[in-house]
Formats: C-alpha cells, structure tokens, sequence
C-alpha cells in the first residue's frame, strides 16, 4: 500500500476512533475520557509516526469543544499544546519500534509529566492567572469557570496522560505485530 494513503488511512481510523471515545466516554468523567484520549494520542504516535499523532494532538482539542468536553473555548489552544508536548516527548523520547522497554517507560513517564506541567502552567497560571481579570472584563471567562479550570486542569491531567500512554504502551506492540508494521 503506499505510505500516504496509509498514513491517511490509520491516521483517519485513529482520528474516528477518538472522536467516538470521546463521544461515548463524556459521561464517564474527565479521568475516563481524558485517559482515552492520550491513549490514542501515544498510540498514533508510536504506531503510525509523528505527523499523525500531532495531527490528531490538534484536531482533538477542537474536537472536544464541539461535543462539549472542552470546558471553554479558551482552552483549546492549551490543550492542543499540551496534547503536542505529549505526542513530540513520546516520539523523540521512546524506542520507534517499541523494542527497548525501560525507553518506552521513561518516555512515558517524560511526555505525561511534560503535558502536565505545560496545561497546569498555560491555564491555572496565565488564563486563571496573569490573565484572568483581563478575560473576566472581556466577559470570556465567567467567575465560576476561574474557579474550575484550575481543578480540571492539574493533577487529572498527570493520571490521564499517565493511564492513557500506559494503555497505549500495551496496545502498541500488538498493533505492530497483527499489522506487521
């Protein structure tokens, strides 16, 4: 098959399969669909290359705005930063044929602490923060939302990343042996 079209191809299936997770999971919680996402995020990158995963590290975040996931618009170019941390450590960070195990792990571990800390900076310190009165006299950012971006946007955000790429770590290498990729 040519690369493209199969770059196209998993990229899209990877794509329909999040938007779905993301659909079905919305009333399981943050943990729950937040984990699905960074699981098809790492498993994009580590199965299917770079430009898919980053490809879907943008589109997601819009995604999950539209079907209501995303608290507020103003998060979306967060979460589209930190979902492309994520997606850039584990590439360049772990093992592309996910042969060497303690590399995947420490990328793992790397890419989820990353994503953490840069949507944990971006929302609870520069829109809750440095911005905020700014974005409450605009009316962007109502008071109660102030309140709750902080919550949603810290810790949750570490176990996500953290149990989304520890599925992806499992799932991966069986993807590659049943595509033989």
């Amino acid at each position: 098959m040519n690369k493209k079209i199969r770059w196209i191809t998993e990229t899209a299936i990877l794509l329909a399969l999040l938007v779905t997770l993301q659909a079905v999971t919305k009333p399981l919680g943050q943990l729950v669909t937040g984990s699905c996402v960074n699981a098809i995020l790492a498993v994009a990158v580590l199965f299917a290359g770079l430009g898919s995963g980053l490809t879907i590290a943008v589109i997601s975040p819009v995604l999950a705005f539209l079907l209501g996931i995303a608290p507020q618009i103003l998060t979306v170019p967060a979460i589209m930063v930190g979902n492309a941390v994520f997606v850039l450590l584990l590439h360049f960070l772990a093992d592309p044929a996910g042969k060497k195990l303690v590399k995947q792990l420490l990328a793992w571990l790397v890419a989820a602490a990353a994503k953490f800390a840069v949507l944990y900076l971006i929302v609870t310190k520069v829109i809750c923060g440095f911005l905020a009165d700014s974005l409450m006299e605009a009316g962007t950012l109502k008071a109660p939302m102030l309140k709750a971006l902080p919550a949603t946007f810290s810790w949750p955000q570490l176990f996500t990343a953290l149990l989304g790429g520890a599925v992806a770590l499992l799932i991966t290498p069986v993807l590659r042996k049943a595509l033989k990729k």
